[in-house]
């Protein structure tokens, strides 16, 4: 127990020095809901992240419906030419996220909600949908936001 207290301790010290470069997790319970288990998956989302000729960027698709209680896999492909993100939360929570990003654009994440990649790279997000409401999905990649790239996720109570 003193390791962990220690440990928590520490990274509470370091984590000025770190919001320049690294956003790690420890988010805790969040209200969009925990990480999953692959193994408990019900459904699979792909979904496609890129920037469009008349220099938009999106999400495709962009909308979302799923149930509580349920665990989706988010298989996301980059097929654009630039880095992108998708990052999964409340909406105060990624706006909140977005004015830091704007502060630090160079910050990586290490957090369960959320993956960064690079043109041509694709990853997932397993994710377990713990309460009903509607939240946000979005690039906050400076600038990618305001030029579309968002979504909704609703989340229907069974």
């Amino acid at each position: 127990m003193k390791a962990a207290v220690f440990g928590l301790l520490l990274a509470a010290a370091a984590s000025p020095a770190l919001a320049s470069g690294s956003h790690a997790g420890g988010h805790g319970e969040m209200a969009v809901g925990e990480p999953g288990t692959k193994a408990k998956a019900t459904q699979t989302i792909r979904v496609t992240m890129k920037e469009t000729d008349d220099g938009k960027m999106v999400f495709t698709p962009s909308t979302f419906k799923v149930r509580k209680g349920q665990t989706i896999v988010f298989a996301i492909k980059n097929a654009g030419e630039l880095d992108h993100e998708f990052v999964l939360d409340q909406e105060d929570k990624i706006m909140e996220h977005k004015a830091v990003m704007e502060k630090f654009p160079e910050m990586e994440h290490d957090d369960p909600n959320a993956i960064r990649l690079a043109a041509g790279q694709s990853g997932e997000i397993i994710w377990k949908f713990t309460n009903d409401g509607t939240f946000k999905i979005a690039c906050l990649v400076p600038g990618h936001y305001d030029a579309g790239m968002h979504g909704d996720v609703t989340v229907s109570k069974k």
